[in-house]
């Protein structure tokens, strides 16, 4: 059902005083952040959220809180399918270097990980992925969930991507073991159809998100708290910032869980049936069948070279955009299918302009 987060007054007050110092301190805008984190991570099947300007920036966080959850030190465990910005967050927190997993077939490796988690020592921070930025695959969570429960070890999921799932009866299940990380990263900007930025990072347990507070008189005294004026500065690493969360609580109360879904449905039936008409040509090799909604596909007989030059060639005359992805030690095109307007005619005009491409 639609999320019912604020009156249309406060809704219009915090639109028309968008100074973010202000925003930080308005009890409506307050309110509003709340209400849309807490409903975002009660999804996820998690306590609490906050806000944050994407997947970079809410992986980061996960890292840092781990790190202060043991005292100072962790170790990030990934897989080689991991996104760039966690080993990156490690080394901007001064982290040792990440144990990093092999990922055959593009998801982590549940032996190899179970074989690090039991050599290495000290505190651990295992990091899956659910919708991998190559081709939209989800890692083993439950299994990763309870080799961490068995090696004491911390867990972050990076569901960016996939974590519009959530939104979908047909396809949350592919989402199972989410509630069992101690955080999560989400990307309405991905599968919430928000434009940037609309990052959030769910956690656990609320309480460690108080590693995050500091005090500055003028915004968050003891007496303007005391008389009821919040803020949020406990809440981000950011003061100044941007009401993001606005735009994202519109869509909830405009669409609801259940509209949202439908349109994640649809974006995931558009990938399976591209990815059909890849299969049935002649001309085409499919990866594998889409997870979300990312197609990989190549044509046939062509090296990497070749695979490159007509990708650039599309992008460069303004034909088609698509992405790369290497994966079996291949390189393959990359449609990312986010548009829940795309039609069948769409699919076929695209693979069509491809097979031009290819041709010329």
């Amino acid at each position: 059902p639609p999320l019912a987060v604020a009156t249309a007054a406060d809704l219009a007050v915090s639109a028309l005083n968008p100074s973010l110092d202000s925003w930080d301190q308005a009890p409506a805008a307050c309110a509003l952040e709340a209400a849309v984190t807490r409903t975002l991570a009660h999804a996820a099947g998690l306590a609490d959220a906050l806000v944050t300007t994407g997947g970079t920036e809410s992986n980061q966080l996960a890292l840092l809180l781990a790190r202060e959850a043991h005292g100072g030190v962790v170790q990030l465990v990934c897989g080689a399918n991991a996104h760039h910005s966690l080993p990156r967050a490690a080394w901007l927190l001064g982290l040792p270097e990440p144990v990093v997993v092999p990922a055959a077939g593009g998801t982590l490796d549940l032996a190899a990980l179970d074989a690090a988690l039991t050599t290495l020592s000290g505190p651990l921070l295992v990091a899956a992925t659910a919708g991998t930025t190559d081709a939209g695959l989800i890692d083993p969570l439950p299994e990763i969930a309870g080799l961490c429960t068995a090696h004491g070890a911390r867990l972050h999921i990076d569901a960016a991507y996939g974590g519009g799932l959530l939104f979908s009866d047909r396809h949350r299940d592919r989402l199972a073991g989410l509630e069992a990380a101690h955080s999560v990263t989400l990307d309405l900007h991905k599968l919430g159809w928000q434009p940037v930025a609309a990052g959030l990072l769910a956690v656990a347990r609320p309480g460690e998100l108080a590693v995050l507070h500091q005090r500055a008189d003028y915004l968050n005294a003891d007496d303007d708290t005391e008389a009821g004026f919040p803020d949020l500065l406990d809440r981000s690493l950011r003061t100044t910032r941007r009401p993001d969360v606005l735009k994202i609580a519109v869509t909830l109360r405009t669409l609801g869980r259940t509209g949202l879904g439908t349109l994640v449905d649809q974006v995931c039936a558009r990938a399976r049936e591209f990815a059909a008409l890849v299969r049935e040509h002649p001309g085409f090799e499919l990866y594998d069948r889409p997870v979300i909604s990312t197609v990989l596909f190549r044509p046939t007989g062509a090296g990497d070279t070749a695979v490159a030059a007509l990708r650039r060639g599309l992008l460069q005359e303004g034909r088609a955009v698509l992405g790369r992805a290497r994966l079996d030690g291949r390189l393959w095109l990359k449609a990312t299918f986010l548009n829940p307007h795309t039609r069948p005619g769409d699919l076929a005009q695209l693979l069509k302009l491809v097979e031009e491409g290819t041709l010329g």
